[in-house]
């Protein structure tokens, strides 16, 4: 499969009744190494529809996990068969091929059956009130313990698994705040309340004496017990989510400010920097778009997209874009590249109706702007969609009657749902640089020199003086 053609996965799709997808995947030029590439994000915004989404990550898991099994296996056979012979035969090779089984679980894991009064409350489509929910976390602890042959250590990837399980079986669960980050957080939580009254368990007691604990010593407090743990979750799976009561505050307060008219910027800005850490995590484990934007919703307010960048990078992205575009409008509309294109040729006629100066410079601006993936030979549907539909999924500008003076409008989008409405061209320009680096995603390859170019203005990382 790595040797694919993008025709050949084409093909392959076809067969598996995935034909809607392959559109999508000759657009994207996914070839046969860059399918067995495809991470859980890059699926969802190749993929509109869930089902399509689930059936292509599990050939592309069960051709992964046979292949690597395969050749770990038999690495692992021929290794041990030539240093000990009489160890991997009979009985012994059941149990060596039945413990590589379990390190694959995940790929296929299944919910497990629920007791009669969950399966009724879940029947009913109905959100579990806190005791109910506790049943549902406490089933779910049991039965990945299970599958980890007793471990109580699940890695990250183990629990985003279950957590998405539960909620594509049950969707309705993650409505009313009861999202992804929240199952996940009790999930975690739940196997570090099982495992702190543990005395006898060998790799819990190793991980406490890693950490300081040792065997037969009392906990002094509470208090000691929930950092213990706290320190050994950073290690053992990944960075907690959400840290207590006084984060949950503050996301709380920030949802109810952004639902207001008139905000306390101020202390917006504050409760910004307080939770920056926490954001960053989110983002840098690939946390749905959805439940970033649903727990700090300011980062759809240009203002608060534009000082995140600023607290990554210490530039004023906003400020950079403007002198981008006010030195580089002319060069690039003299191009001849760009000469007869549609938006130039748009912008000449508009240019006609107007003599103000700071119309005219501001109609330059825009059509500098909208024409730079035509300057580096881009694919300008990822980059701008001028009076038509956007059908890129990663960011992109929604760009509508850009020269009318009375009804422009820009907007940016990601997986095609609108993030924010802008004031003009270079809030838009800025903004899309912007995104990119925020939510971390990868910037595709057809859009890349344009992209490339606007950085290397932005951060000074070297002079470019000469358009191609």
């Amino acid at each position: 499969m790595e040797s694919w053609s993008v025709e050949q996965v084409c093909n392959w799709l076809n067969q598996r009744n995935l034909g809607e997808l392959v559109p999508k995947f000759r657009e994207e030029e996914v070839s046969g190494a860059a399918l067995l590439a495809l991470n859980d994000r890059m699926v969802q915004q190749l993929v509109k529809k869930i089902g399509h989404q689930a059936v292509l990550m599990d050939l592309i898991k069960k051709y992964q996990q046979q292949k690597s099994g395969l050749e770990s296996l038999t690495y692992c056979c021929e290794t041990a068969s030539q240093k000990f012979p009489e160890v991997i035969s009979g009985k012994n090779m059941k149990s060596f091929f039945a413990k590589h089984k379990t390190l694959q679980w995940t790929s296929s894991y299944a919910l497990p059956d629920f007791p009669y009064d969950v399966k009724c409350i879940l029947a009913e489509k109905k959100c579990p009130d806190h005791s109910m929910r506790i049943r549902i976390i406490e089933f779910l602890q049991a039965d990945m313990t299970k599958y980890l042959e007793g471990s109580l250590y699940p890695n990250s990837q183990q629990y985003n698994i279950v957590v998405n399980a539960l909620l594509q079986a049950y969707p309705f669960l993650d409505e009313d705040g009861n999202g992804f980050l929240l199952w996940k957080r009790a999930l975690k939580d739940r196997f570090k309340y099982v495992r702190r009254p543990i005395e006898d368990d060998e790799q819990v007691l190793r991980n406490k004496c890693k950490f300081g604990h040792r065997r037969g010593q009392r906990r002094k407090s509470s208090f000691a017990e929930n950092k213990l743990d706290d320190v050994q979750g950073q290690v053992e799976e990944e960075p907690a989510v959400l840290k207590g009561s006084a984060m949950d505050l503050h996301i709380k307060w920030l949802n109810q400010e952004y639902m207001k008219t008139q905000r306390n910027w101020e202390e917006v800005d504050n409760r910004m920097n307080v939770t920056i850490e926490i954001r960053r995590k989110m983002i840098s484990n690939k946390a749905p778009l959805k439940d970033i934007l649903r727990l700090f919703p300011f980062l759809r307010c240009p203002y608060q997209l534009f000082r995140e960048f600023q607290l990554l990078t210490h530039m004023d992205i906003y400020k950079k874009t403007v002198e981008i575009l006010e030195i580089y409008s002319e060069n690039i509309l003299s191009l001849y590249v760009v000469r007869n294109n549609p938006i130039n040729i748009m912008l000449q006629e508009n240019l006609k109706q107007h003599t103000e100066e700071d119309v005219l410079k501001y109609m330059k601006m825009t059509a500098a702007c909208l024409l730079l993936p035509e300057v580096f030979g881009d694919d300008s549907s990822l980059f701008a969609a001028v009076n038509e539909e956007v059908k890129a999924v990663t960011p992109v500008l929604e760009v509508k009657n850009p020269f009318n003076m009375n009804s422009c409008e820009f907007a940016l989008y990601i997986e095609r749902e609108e993030l924010a409405q802008l004031d003009d061209c270079t809030m838009a320009l800025a903004a899309l640089v912007a995104a990119f680096h925020v939510f971390d995603i990868p910037c595709p390859k057809r859009i890349h020199r344009t992209l490339n170019f606007l950085e290397s203005l932005v951060f000074e990382v070297r002079n470019t003086a000469f358009l191609p």
